[in-house]
């Protein structure tokens, strides 16, 4: 079976995408002269993406027929009994992940014809997206540590020109700045990782430092005597914190919705911030063997998952409620791993990433109906505009919610029954977290389809100035370094300070009315929308419950979460029909009448809530004052430490001590030496005279030894 899978035909899955890219970035932009036009350059793009995604399938469906590939493909140098390679490591994980990656991508290539279609910069994002989709691949068909890093990073790269696309935007380049830099802290913690298990096993290889598990738990940390194991997965697990957006390293995603709104379904919601969820899954033959890590990330996702959730519930802007509805997801899953329940996460993972994906492509067709105003105060009534956009946009915000016989009602509530049957400390609060975080879900996800697509159309009637207008971002764009969304001001005055941006007119002219998008859009928009209703159902029992993930993710013997859920489960349609009687779909179901009530029945509760509770609105929409924390704290404290040692350092040691004191002792030397050299021969020869008696003095001393 092995002979199925051949390194030249694996080879082409990454490769394709990045031949595209450098076919579009190279032949398609100035650096070459624009050779190829703008429809050479999408469909060389496509086409690479779509060979990869063929190869992908096929792929997957060898490796459910039980073949496997773990070889390298390139030896890149050898260091002693070190090996540096290049290589991949195809089972169910990494299969998986292929088809998700280059399938979203794909639609992703096909919906940017659409939404790209006025920008300048069309054949650079293409090369972009597709570059980020080879980078993207070559992370998670990894086999060792040196190339998972090398496509993590090149993830974060291509992220940050992809967020800072428009780079003539303040608020863009703040938010690329700011994704780079917090990814970096991450980073940090990654390498640490990756530099303890190297130490401690002699090897990169994902299955030579497996081996060693058992040796590695019963280790320490050199001079600390910490866990090894558990100091390597924590810091392992800080770098999942950064690309995968968890608390306190959450902060870069909701400003990345700077980039165009095609990048924020491919990055920001089906691929790169899941990059952490695949690692940890990746690596659960060492997660299983320290409880302290696997309690720190079901502490951590927990977290993420309620307090950004409480986020989603204030933004206006239609990108952001996504963005924060994100965040929560990915804590959904990190309290997953915590729980050792990786399938579900891995699951959870899958039916996000189409899902999420298409609720961001809907927002993007509902921006371009709405003539790039994304304020969803200005919307209302798009259902009889929009209907391929309104159906696919319900389905997938159904699927958000978890309603049962939808895929994300499959994952969500795996993640809710695994959290209840663990015994990891920190259980607890994840357990309340989680279930809380169903009702958040399901208000603020129906409160954006209540305003965007029912009630009265607002298009024409510019809302006041009220509890939700982002003031700071006003400041921040007047001071050259803003970090707000561009569109999310639409004051009285502020609407017109924005109307224009690199899309021309901002918002609906007097007298026109909202479009349905041309069907390179709402192509995608229906073919995602088909996994994110059915996946789940047919997924469960082989991903969960099956031989999918065997030998490939590993659970200890003293975690039985994953073993409760196989006794519990029956079949699909049972645990959907089971579904309806338990708590999480009827917190939901409040959920969303509390919407319908507060946004289409009575609007005067959400106001008189604002009025009565000013306080808790203004720490939510100052996102728990964290952006000023770290200004404060770790930026000022950075400036502090820099201005100290220009001061100290640069000034006082180097150019005062060594090069300013150095001049100085010199030059009093020699005014010293100077004051012996008169030019008079008597005081030459008094010297000489001294000179003398010194030298005799010295080696005829007149006193006793």
């Amino acid at each position: 079976m092995a002979g199925q899978l051949s390194s030249s035909m694996l080879l082409a899955v990454p490769l394709a995408p990045l031949a595209g890219s450098a076919i579009a970035g190279l032949l398609g932009t100035k650096f070459f002269g624009n050779v190829v036009g703008r429809k050479v350059s999408h469909t060389a793009t496509i086409l690479g993406v779509l060979i990869a995604l063929i190869i992908s399938v096929q792929t997957l469906m060898a490796v459910m027929d039980g073949a496997s590939f773990n070889e390298d493909i390139y030896t890149w140098m050898t260091v002693g009994t070190l090996k540096l390679a290049v290589g991949f490591q195809i089972d169910a994980l990494s299969a998986m992940m292929m088809c998700v990656v280059t399938s979203v991508s794909l639609m992703v290539h096909i919906y940017t014809i659409g939404y790209m279609a006025e920008d300048e910069g069309y054949n650079r994002f293409f090369s972009y997206i597709s570059l980020f989709t080879f980078s993207m691949l070559m992370l998670v068909m990894s086999n060792n540590f040196l190339q998972l890093f090398f496509g993590w990073e090149a993830v974060g790269l291509v992220s940050y020109l992809l967020i800072g696309f428009w780079y003539t935007r303040p608020t863009a380049i703040f938010a690329n700045m700011k994704a780079f830099l917090v990814n970096r802290v991450g980073d940090f913690g990654f390498i640490l990782g990756i530099g303890l298990l190297l130490a401690a096993s002699g090897s990169m290889q994902y299955t030579e430092v497996f081996a060693q598990a058992d040796k590695l738990a019963g280790m320490t940390v050199p001079g600390i005597g910490w866990p090894l194991l558990t100091a390597a997965c924590i810091c392992l697990f800080i770098g999942a914190m950064g690309k995968s957006a968890q608390f306190p390293l959450h902060v870069w995603l909701p400003d990345s919705m700077e980039g165009p709104t095609p990048i924020s379904a491919l990055i920001h919601a089906a691929t790169m911030v899941t990059a952490g969820i695949f690692m940890v899954s990746r690596m659960s033959p060492l997660f299983e063997l320290s409880d302290g890590a696997l309690s720190f990330m079901i502490v951590i996702g927990s977290i993420t998952a309620l307090f950004m959730g409480f986020l989603g519930i204030i933004q206006n802007d239609i990108k952001r409620v996504v963005a924060y509805s994100t965040l929560s997801q990915l804590g959904y899953m990190t309290v997953a791993l915590g729980a050792s329940a990786y399938s579900v996460a891995v699951f959870h993972l899958m039916t996000h990433a189409f899902f999420k994906a298409l609720l961001f492509l809907g927002a993007g067709s509902v921006i371009i109906g709405m003539h790039h105003d994304q304020d969803m105060r200005n919307m209302g009534g798009l259902r009889k505009y929009m209907p391929i956009t309104w159906i696919t946009s319900l389905l997938g915000s159904l699927a958000l919610i978890g309603t049962p016989f939808f895929s994300g009602f499959y994952s969500k509530d795996s993640i809710i029954e695994a959290v209840h049957a663990t015994n990891i400390p920190g259980a607890g609060f994840a357990n309340f977290a989680v279930l809380a975080g169903v009702f958040v879900t399901a208000f603020y996800s129906f409160r954006m389809y209540f305003l965007v697509f029912h009630g009265k159309e607002r298009w024409h009637t510019a809302h006041g100035h009220d509890s939700h207008a982002h003031d700071d971002h006003k400041q921040a764009v007047a001071a050259g370094h803003g970090h707000g969304d561009p569109h999310a001001l639409h004051d009285s005055d502020a609407h017109h300070e924005e109307e224009h941006d690199d899309h021309g007119h901002h918002g609906l002219a007097p007298g026109q009315k909202p479009h349905e998008s041309p069907w390179v859009v709402t192509l995608p928009l229906i073919l995602l929308a088909i996994p994110s209703v059915a996946i789940g159902y047919f997924a469960i029992e082989p991903m969960l419950h099956g031989d999918f993930f065997k030998n490939v993710i590993f659970v200890g013997e003293n975690h039985g979460a994953m073993e409760t859920l196989r006794e519990e489960f029956h079949s699909a349609a049972g645990m959907a029909v089971h579904g309806l009687q338990t708590a999480p779909f009827w917190l939901a179901l409040a959920g969303v009448a509390l919407a319908y009530y507060c946004y289409m029945i009575n609007p005067r509760v959400p106001a008189w809530f604002y009025a009565k509770f000013k306080f808790l609105h203004t720490l939510l929409d100052n996102k728990y004052y964290m952006d000023k924390f770290n200004d404060v704290v770790f930026a000022g404290g950075a400036r502090a430490i820099g201005g100290g040692l220009w001061k100290v350092g640069d000034r006082g040691l180097i150019d005062g001590l060594l090069v300013n004191g150095s001049a100085k002792l010199v030059g009093w030397f020699s005014t010293i030496t100077r004051s012996f050299q008169t030019g008079y021969i008597y005081h030459y020869a008094f010297v000489m005279i001294v000179g003398v008696l010194a030298a005799l003095l010295w080696f005829f001393p007149i006193w006793p030894a």
